[in-house]
């Protein structure tokens, strides 16, 4: 198994403090090492890169090499406050502004359970707002507040890359009978029974809840819950290539995300709020 590009900054016993800032391929990253779990989120982005409960195999996929400048692929990328390309202007950059810009850390704090990070974003007449506690289990909750006087349009995800051990060797269920769209057809789909993605897959489902990551290679079963967002989105590239992404590294990783207003953008008035939550926790 190929080792998390993280993981040299927990090779040491326990001694360090909970938190701590590390410079890593010219990106500041928040080291996380507690009894409960080890994780790493960039200031960038307020991008979760890694999380590891202890001992276990790490729950999310991050790519050995980053870019100089953009995006860094894997973990939980933020994608706001447009998901996909902008509906208007082609030459904006894809899945919006927020995982391009640094967010300020409020808050990190420790207990016996795990740890509760606070992460801020304040963009012209927006404040977004990331709440992640993690411990045996991992919880993402994206808040966005409006504060312009004018209503505005808005579409968000949480985009997780989960690890695998091989997307040959996964399956996913929970989503029997759900109704969705083909992106990579073209055209309104229906599952029946598990899904799987070997041969690559890009479809928005209409669901909300959970559904089930099954890993037969590592005995593994992840309950992912995308809470009572619009949709649940299952992607990997098949055969594609990636840049910046060897294709045995493509091999390791399937997104299962959390969106809203992937099809038609939510529609804010003043003052309201928009809310988007990511929750797993390991079945076996």
């Amino acid at each position: 198994m190929q080792e998390h590009p993280l993981q040299r900054f927990f090779k040491s016993l326990r001694t360090r403090p909970t938190f701590e800032w590390e410079r890593y391929q010219q990106r500041d990253v928040l080291i996380i090492d507690h009894p409960q779990c080890q994780a790493a989120f960039s200031r960038q982005g307020a991008q979760l890169l890694h999380f590891q409960p202890r001992g276990q195999k790490p729950w999310l996929w991050c790519a050995a090499q980053w870019p100089q400048a953009g995006a860094i692929r894997g973990g939980v990328p933020v994608c706001w406050p447009w998901y996909g390309r902008h509906p208007s202007e082609g030459m904006w950059p894809a899945h919006g502004w927020a995982r391009l810009v640094d967010w300020k850390l409020l808050e990190s704090r420790d207990d016996e359970q795990g740890v509760s990070l606070h992460w801020r974003l304040q963009l012209c007449e927006w404040q977004v707002d990331l709440h992640a506690r993690l411990g045996e289990t991992m919880e993402l909750h994206l808040t966005t507040e409006h504060q312009d006087t004018q209503p505005c349009q808005l579409s968000h995800a949480l985009l997780a890359y989960w690890r695998i051990s091989s997307v040959a060797e996964i399956a996913l269920s929970g989503l029997e009978n759900a109704e969705g769209y083909d992106q990579l057809n073209r055209r309104a789909c229906r599952q029946e029974g598990d899904l799987k993605v070997s041969g690559g897959c890009q479809r928005v489902f209409q669901h909300a809840g959970s559904l089930q990551l099954q890993d037969r290679a590592w005995q593994r079963q992840l309950s992912i819950d995308t809470g009572d967002s619009q949709d649940t989105v299952v992607w990997h590239p098949g055969s594609r290539p990636l840049m910046g992404v060897s294709g045995s590294e493509s091999l390791g990783f399937v997104c299962i995300e959390a969106a809203s207003g992937s099809s038609d953008s939510l529609s804010l008035a003043p003052g309201e709020q928009a809310h988007l939550k990511l929750q797993a926790q390991l079945l076996n």
